[in-house]
């Protein structure tokens, strides 16, 4: 990396305009071999730019989708190693909260890399919540294309975890899905269920769970895990983001919420 980085200081000087080059050393930690790649990281589909040649892309949502699956798989390589001991189910939560948008957002902010993302002032609030978690994701898809899976692998650890993240005290910190799906629902009178559907033993005698929630009847998530209470969480997890990012599925639930209490009303009155 050190060699590398000096033979592209020395390329540098060759260079008339070296800003672009410096402003992506000083986040990564060495120099891009081909700076147009994070141009297109950092412009958002709100900003159209016309000279970009026919067939390439515009905007960097074909960046985020690759960076996505490659964060993906360089987080999961730092956390088998680094916890070489747990068990999937561990590996597999821990992986999510370093990845979620939150942290994503979080990170592109802290490195700088808000400030270089290209969009229009005219970006719903909706989508611009995530613009530079998305960026992030492309930035990262670049650096593969760029300098491939060891580059993006040392970028993480080096630039990223060891300055901005602390694994252990994020892996240590418990998200209760199930307590804030609970006061989501009881927030905007809603009814809401955990059920076991299914259980099975594994080849080593341990007992997996499936469970499902359904708010007002309807089923919104889904969740499996090797306790009752995970395969809770994980359901009420999958209900979360469903219930967060979906605003048609929600005015869904909340009509059948007055579809319930009407044929409720209605009972009632016969009876009497």
């Amino acid at each position: 990396m050190i060699s590398t980085n000096v033979i592209d200081k020395i390329r540098l000087t060759f260079i008339k305009n070296k800003e672009p080059y410096l402003n992506l050393y000083n986040i990564m930690g060495f120099y891009p071999h081909n700076p147009r790649l994070y141009q297109t990281a950092l412009r958002h589909r709100s900003c159209h730019n016309p000279h970009t040649k026919k067939g390439e892309s515009t905007n960097n949502e074909r960046l985020e989708f690759l960076g996505d699956a490659v964060l993906s798989a360089v987080v999961a390589d730092i956390l088998y190693k680094q916890y070489n001991k747990s068990q999937e189910g561990f590996l597999t939560t821990l992986r999510s909260k370093l990845v979620k948008r939150e942290t994503l957002n979080q990170l592109a902010v802290q490195i700088g890399l808000d400030k270089l993302v290209l969009h229009s002032n005219n970006v719903p609030i909706t989508h611009n919540s995530y613009m530079n978690g998305n960026a992030f994701e492309a930035f990262l898809g670049a650096i593969y294309l760029d300098r491939g899976y060891k580059y993006c692998k040392w970028f993480m650890d080096n630039k990223i975890f060891n300055k901005h993240l602390d694994i252990d005290k994020i892996a240590k910190t418990e998200e209760n899905f199930k307590s804030m799906l609970i006061e989501w629902c009881q927030k905007n009178q809603l009814k809401v269920q955990f059920k076991i559907v299914d259980e099975e033993m594994e080849s080593n005698n341990v007992p997996k769970f499936y469970s499902i929630v359904d708010i007002e009847g309807v089923v919104c998530g889904h969740g499996n895990g090797y306790t009752k209470k995970e395969s809770h969480q994980n359901a009420a997890r999958s209900a979360m983001k469903k219930v967060k990012s979906n605003v048609a599925f929600v005015n869904k639930l909340y009509e059948t919420r007055n579809q319930n209490n009407n044929t409720a009303l209605a009972d009632t009155s016969a009876e009497k």
